[in-house]
């Protein structure tokens, strides 16, 4: 499914795989994330998900225009969850809204595992 967005020059189409791309790119830049979590389809548990496969743990809601993104993380052993967490809603919501100018409601952080470095 894709947005679209009217604008006085024409139409503009955002695919949902844009939007899931840029919630994951955000999110990995975090500091205490190790990386996305993909669930492995055969054995029903999660995996690290490699850099180039960020949007394996991320998926993205849009209805109306407003997006809902769930994002699927590891964190790294020692770092407060919920303080990565926060900081995982904030700066991918700010980098939605200000690339694509969509609303984003929603913004849940699902810890699927922590890794020791």
């Amino acid at each position: 499914m894709s947005v679209k967005i009217n604008s006085d020059n024409g139409i503009i189409n955002i695919d949902e795989q844009v939007v899931a791309t840029l919630a994951g790119l955000a999110a990995i830049e975090c500091y205490g994330i190790v990386g996305m979590a993909a669930k492995s389809t055969t054995e029903g548990f999660f995996e690290l998900a490699r850099k180039e496969h960020v949007t394996k743990g991320v998926k993205v809601t849009i209805k109306e225009n407003k997006v809902v993104v769930d994002l699927f993380v590891i964190v790294q052993f020692g770092v407060r969850i919920s303080t990565v967490a926060e900081n995982i809603i904030a700066k991918v919501k700010y980098n939605l809204e200000k690339f694509t100018g969509l609303e984003v409601v929603g913004v849940n952080v699902h810890v699927q595992g922590v890794r020791i470095q």
